[in-house]
């Protein structure tokens, strides 16, 4: 069940969108991003910048050498909060989401929005690439824990796959959506992200429901980003530390609220097939196995997963209680 379309039909056919950048205190990696924003064919599209929580104004003035960006700073810290605050302020109904520490490649935002002549489309992911290989952190990184999700395009149906198995699909900082999901699907979970004490799992858990509400969801590997991953070996740790902690509360997040009952099995099942057999595979100090403090760095950030979700709710409520 694919969907096909004339690669050579008129630039008029294409939907126009909102381009959304969510940062936080990184002008120079928003710099490069910007730079290449600007790059993309001229169809129309909007560039809202969502500074995130700023401890500095220098986004705000880096942004004034970009006549075409639009300047909006969001309070209620998180990704998330971002994101939401992006669909809000979007005038169009197709959002393309990127990260400050992505470069899109000039053909990015086209691809993202040719696979919404679907109407059954809510959400399309992209291919997202290492900007540079020139560490030893850098390549354990796309080894073992990559943005890109392969170069097939796939389609996902809600109403014929398992909407907990969303691992297949590409990750928020090469995304594009409806606007309408505010009204189908609602918002991202602002108890997840970056920024939280979650760290993560707010991207998962949104293709989990709309996924779960019978919609589809593309990968689109046309849709080319180019990520910063972390240089250092501690920025690594720190990294994968995150990501454990964001999958266990994006569990959490599908058993409590999205009465998801299966996602236990899920867990046990990552634990039983991924986890275990890379620690003794690093124990036995096989060829490529995984170095054993960063599985130890992402195996304690899963072990906290669940209590972080708890703790990122109560504080959510706290900073909205304090801004009411």
């Amino acid at each position: 069940d694919t969907l096909e379309w004339d690669e050579r039909g008129p630039v008029e056919a294409m939907p126009i969108a909102t381009v959304a950048v969510c940062t936080r205190d990184r002008p120079e990696d928003l710099r490069r991003c910007l730079d290449a924003l600007m790059l993309l064919p001229d169809d129309g599209q909007e560039y809202v910048v969502i500074d995130n929580c700023p401890a500095t104004d220098a986004s705000s003035e880096l942004i004034k050498n970009y006549p075409k960006v639009r300047y909006v700073r969001e309070d209620v810290p998180g990704s998330s909060a971002a994101r939401n605050r992006a669909l809000r302020e979007a005038k169009h109904e197709f959002v393309a989401f990127t990260d400050d520490d992505a470069a899109p490649d000039p053909n990015w935002l086209r691809s993202l929005l040719r696979n919404f002549r679907d109407p059954r489309v809510m959400c399309v992911t992209g291919l997202v690439m290492p900007l540079e290989l020139e560490t030893e952190a850098q390549e354990w990184f796309e080894w073992y824990s990559p943005h890109g999700r392969g170069f097939e395009r796939r389609v996902l149906d809600g109403a014929l796959c398992n909407p907990l198995i969303v691992h297949i699909l590409g990750v928020s900082a090469s995304m594009a959506v409806r606007k309408s999901l505010i009204d189908y699907i609602g918002l991202f979970d602002e108890a997840l992200g970056a920024g939280t004490p979650t760290v993560g799992g707010e991207d998962s858990e949104l293709f989990a429901r709309i996924l779960r509400a019978g919609y589809r969801i593309v990968y689109e590997p046309r849709a080319l980003s180019w990520h910063r991953h972390r240089r250092t070996w501690e920025e690594l740790q720190k990294t994968l530390h995150g990501y454990g902690i964001g999958v266990y509360a994006f569990w959490t997040r599908l058993f409590v609220i999205n009465r998801e009952f299966s996602v236990p099995l899920l867990a046990w099942g990552w634990l039983r097939y991924k986890q275990i057999p890379e620690l003794i595979a690093s124990l036995r100090k096989q060829p490529d196995a995984v170095p054993r403090d960063l599985l130890w760095a992402q195996f304690r950030g899963c072990i906290s997963g669940p209590m972080a979700y708890f703790a990122s709710r109560k504080l959510l409520q706290k900073i909205k209680g304090s801004n009411e």
